[in-house]
Protein backbone atom coordinates (compact mmCIF):
# COMPACT_ATOMS: atom_id res chain seq x y z
CA UNK A 1 0.00 0.00 0.00
CA UNK A 2 1.19 3.42 -1.03
CA UNK A 3 1.55 5.66 1.58
CA UNK A 4 1.16 9.08 -0.17
CA UNK A 5 -1.27 9.27 -3.04
CA UNK A 6 -0.99 13.26 -3.81
CA UNK A 7 -5.29 13.31 -3.48
CA UNK A 8 -5.11 15.30 -0.51
CA UNK A 9 -2.97 18.40 -2.13
CA UNK A 10 -5.83 20.08 -2.76
CA UNK A 11 -6.87 20.39 0.59
CA UNK A 12 -9.99 17.32 0.06
CA UNK A 13 -10.43 14.00 1.66
CA UNK A 14 -12.48 10.99 0.82
CA UNK A 15 -14.98 9.76 3.66
CA UNK A 16 -15.90 6.12 3.65
CA UNK A 17 -17.48 5.62 0.52
CA UNK A 18 -15.71 7.97 -1.96
CA UNK A 19 -17.70 11.30 -0.92
CA UNK A 20 -15.07 13.96 -0.98
CA UNK A 21 -14.96 16.84 1.91
CA UNK A 22 -12.54 19.58 3.22
CA UNK A 23 -10.08 18.37 5.37
CA UNK A 24 -11.68 20.59 7.91
CA UNK A 25 -15.16 18.99 7.63
CA UNK A 26 -16.61 18.49 11.08
CA UNK A 27 -16.84 14.85 10.40
CA UNK A 28 -12.88 15.01 9.24
CA UNK A 29 -12.14 16.99 12.70
CA UNK A 30 -14.22 14.72 14.79
CA UNK A 31 -12.77 11.19 13.41
CA UNK A 32 -9.13 13.15 13.62
CA UNK A 33 -9.79 13.62 17.46
CA UNK A 34 -10.64 10.26 17.87
CA UNK A 35 -7.44 9.18 16.20
CA UNK A 36 -5.58 11.81 18.25
CA UNK A 37 -6.81 10.25 20.96
CA UNK A 38 -5.84 6.76 19.88
CA UNK A 39 -2.24 8.01 19.41
CA UNK A 40 -2.60 9.67 22.91
CA UNK A 41 -3.36 6.21 24.78
CA UNK A 42 -0.62 4.54 22.58
CA UNK A 43 1.73 6.24 24.32
CA UNK A 44 0.04 5.95 27.68
CA UNK A 45 0.25 2.13 27.14
CA UNK A 46 3.66 1.98 26.17
CA UNK A 47 4.59 4.21 29.30
CA UNK A 48 2.61 1.68 32.06
CA UNK A 49 4.01 -1.47 33.07
CA UNK A 50 0.81 -3.05 34.37
CA UNK A 51 -0.16 -5.57 32.03
CA UNK A 52 -4.07 -5.42 33.05
CA UNK A 53 -3.94 -1.84 32.43
CA UNK A 54 -2.25 -1.80 29.20
CA UNK A 55 -4.52 -4.53 27.93
CA UNK A 56 -7.17 -2.30 28.88
CA UNK A 57 -6.00 0.81 26.59
CA UNK A 58 -5.58 -1.94 23.89
CA UNK A 59 -8.83 -2.65 23.82
CA UNK A 60 -10.24 0.68 24.18
CA UNK A 61 -7.59 1.53 21.13
CA UNK A 62 -9.29 -0.88 18.67
CA UNK A 63 -12.64 0.25 20.19
CA UNK A 64 -11.81 3.79 19.05
CA UNK A 65 -10.77 2.50 15.97
CA UNK A 66 -13.82 1.10 15.26
CA UNK A 67 -15.70 4.83 16.73
CA UNK A 68 -13.23 6.61 14.00
CA UNK A 69 -14.51 4.15 10.97
CA UNK A 70 -18.04 4.92 11.83
CA UNK A 71 -17.44 8.97 12.16
CA UNK A 72 -15.65 8.65 8.59
CA UNK A 73 -18.84 6.88 7.01
CA UNK A 74 -21.53 9.49 6.03
CA UNK A 75 -25.51 8.35 6.58
CA UNK A 76 -25.50 7.59 3.44
CA UNK A 77 -23.12 5.14 3.12
CA UNK A 78 -23.30 3.02 6.25
CA UNK A 79 -24.86 0.04 4.37
CA UNK A 80 -21.21 0.09 3.20
CA UNK A 81 -20.56 -0.07 6.94
CA UNK A 82 -22.55 -2.32 7.69
CA UNK A 83 -21.32 -4.78 4.89
CA UNK A 84 -18.29 -5.09 6.76
CA UNK A 85 -19.99 -5.74 9.99
CA UNK A 86 -19.45 -9.69 9.05
CA UNK A 87 -15.43 -9.70 8.95
CA UNK A 88 -15.35 -7.03 12.74
CA UNK A 89 -17.23 -6.14 14.70
CA UNK A 90 -18.22 -2.26 14.07
CA UNK A 91 -20.41 -1.06 16.69
CA UNK A 92 -20.23 0.61 20.02
CA UNK A 93 -22.77 0.25 22.33
CA UNK A 94 -23.95 -0.79 25.58
CA UNK A 95 -21.12 -3.56 26.22
CA UNK A 96 -18.39 -1.01 25.57
CA UNK A 97 -19.85 1.42 27.81
CA UNK A 98 -20.63 -1.22 30.53
CA UNK A 99 -16.71 -2.41 30.55
CA UNK A 100 -15.89 1.52 31.01
CA UNK A 101 -18.31 1.96 33.70
CA UNK A 102 -16.78 -1.30 35.57
CA UNK A 103 -13.84 0.14 35.40
CA UNK A 104 -14.13 3.53 36.47
CA UNK A 105 -16.05 1.50 39.67
CA UNK A 106 -13.27 -1.20 40.43
CA UNK A 107 -10.75 1.88 40.53
CA UNK A 108 -13.09 4.16 41.88
CA UNK A 109 -13.25 1.27 45.20
CA UNK A 110 -9.24 1.50 45.33
CA UNK A 111 -9.05 6.00 46.05
CA UNK A 112 -10.10 7.87 48.71
CA UNK A 113 -12.85 10.10 47.94
CA UNK A 114 -12.07 12.90 46.21
CA UNK A 115 -12.09 16.61 48.33
CA UNK A 116 -11.18 18.96 46.18
CA UNK A 117 -10.62 19.18 42.52
CA UNK A 118 -7.27 17.81 41.04
CA UNK A 119 -4.62 19.64 39.35
CA UNK A 120 -3.16 17.19 36.07
CA UNK A 121 0.56 16.41 37.31
CA UNK A 122 2.66 14.80 39.78
CA UNK A 123 4.35 12.41 37.65
CA UNK A 124 4.68 12.30 33.39
CA UNK A 125 2.55 9.30 33.44
CA UNK A 126 -0.47 10.78 34.95
CA UNK A 127 0.14 13.81 33.20
CA UNK A 128 -0.13 12.12 30.02
CA UNK A 129 -3.29 10.01 31.60
CA UNK A 130 -4.78 14.07 31.93
CA UNK A 131 -3.70 15.07 28.24
CA UNK A 132 -5.64 11.80 26.99
CA UNK A 133 -8.66 12.67 28.64
CA UNK A 134 -8.64 16.20 27.50
CA UNK A 135 -8.55 15.16 23.65
CA UNK A 136 -11.04 12.76 24.33
CA UNK A 137 -13.01 15.42 26.00
CA UNK A 138 -12.66 17.50 22.73
CA UNK A 139 -13.28 14.43 20.50
CA UNK A 140 -16.42 14.36 22.47
CA UNK A 141 -17.65 17.92 21.35
CA UNK A 142 -16.70 17.62 17.65
CA UNK A 143 -18.68 14.63 17.96
CA UNK A 144 -21.71 16.63 19.53
CA UNK A 145 -21.02 19.09 17.01
CA UNK A 146 -21.11 16.80 14.03
CA UNK A 147 -24.40 15.75 15.42
CA UNK A 148 -26.31 19.46 15.15
CA UNK A 149 -25.36 18.51 10.87
CA UNK A 150 -26.07 15.00 10.51
CA UNK A 151 -26.91 12.15 12.60
CA UNK A 152 -24.28 10.13 14.63
CA UNK A 153 -25.12 7.40 16.85
CA UNK A 154 -26.00 8.38 20.58
CA UNK A 155 -23.65 5.59 22.00
CA UNK A 156 -20.54 7.19 20.68
CA UNK A 157 -20.81 9.98 22.79
CA UNK A 158 -21.99 8.40 25.61
CA UNK A 159 -18.42 6.18 25.09
CA UNK A 160 -16.01 8.86 24.66
CA UNK A 161 -17.75 10.68 27.79
CA UNK A 162 -17.45 7.74 29.82
CA UNK A 163 -13.89 6.92 28.23
CA UNK A 164 -13.45 10.56 29.59
CA UNK A 165 -14.22 9.61 32.77
CA UNK A 166 -12.31 6.04 32.60
CA UNK A 167 -9.14 8.14 32.24
CA UNK A 168 -9.90 11.06 35.07
CA UNK A 169 -10.21 8.32 37.59
CA UNK A 170 -7.64 6.30 35.84
CA UNK A 171 -5.13 9.12 36.00
CA UNK A 172 -6.01 9.09 39.76
CA UNK A 173 -5.06 4.90 40.42
CA UNK A 174 -1.98 5.55 38.34
CA UNK A 175 -1.07 8.75 40.70
CA UNK A 176 -1.95 5.94 43.34
CA UNK A 177 0.10 3.40 41.57
CA UNK A 178 3.51 5.78 41.11
CA UNK A 179 3.10 6.88 45.11
CA UNK A 180 3.02 10.37 44.15
CA UNK A 181 0.58 12.75 45.94
CA UNK A 182 -2.12 14.14 43.97
CA UNK A 183 -2.04 17.87 43.64
CA UNK A 184 -5.33 19.34 44.81
CA UNK A 185 -6.21 22.60 43.61
CA UNK A 186 -6.42 25.23 46.36
CA UNK A 187 -7.64 28.57 45.31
Amino acid sequence: MKIYTKKGDGGLTSLFGGQKVSKDNIRVEAYGNVDELNSYLGLLRDLIEDSAIKNQLLKIQNELFVVGSILATPPAKEKLLSKKKTQVSFEIGKDQISFLENMIDSFDKELAPMTHFILPGGHAIVSHCHIARNVCRRAERRVVHLTHEEPVEEAIIMYLNRLSDYLFVLARKLTKMLQVDEIKWKP
